[in-house]
């Protein structure tokens, strides 16, 4: 199974971002199952015809999203979902509520805001 995309120079979004966004998604709908190795950083980036600085970005993106996990010289694979974005969720979701806190929210007040910036994130404006 090969990743078969390719970039829109002309998009609004940025190269690294529209490889991010694919990878994510393919992921999630299990188009790109659970261990499936991506390429490297340069070979990808040769196929699409980018530096491997704008693919190297993109992976870095996806690796802290927990879609995928680098395993040294093995290689780059598909993530299991859940397990390391559900960790960083808590820990966002702790920092935020510990902020709220010394900025001196009360509760309602931090969820208000945390359900706003969810609208945003979500497009659900």
């Amino acid at each position: 199974m090969a990743l078969q995309m390719t970039v829109d120079p002309d998009a609004a979004e940025p190269p690294y971002e529209q490889i991010r966004a694919r990878i994510a998604e393919r992921a999630r709908t299990g188009a790109l199952p659970v261990g499936y190795k991506l390429p490297t950083v340069r070979g990808f980036a040769e196929e699409l015809g980018l530096a491997a600085n704008t693919v190297a970005k993109a992976y870095r993106a996806l690796e802290a999203d927990g879609v995928i996990e680098t395993r040294g010289r093995n290689g780059t694979f598909i993530a299991a979902p859940g397990d390391t974005a559900a960790r960083e969720a808590a820990a966002a979701a702790t920092a935020y509520a510990q902020r709220a806190h010394r900025l001196g929210l009360d509760r309602t007040a931090a969820l208000a805001a945390a359900e706003e910036a969810l609208r945003v994130a979500y497009g659900e404006e």
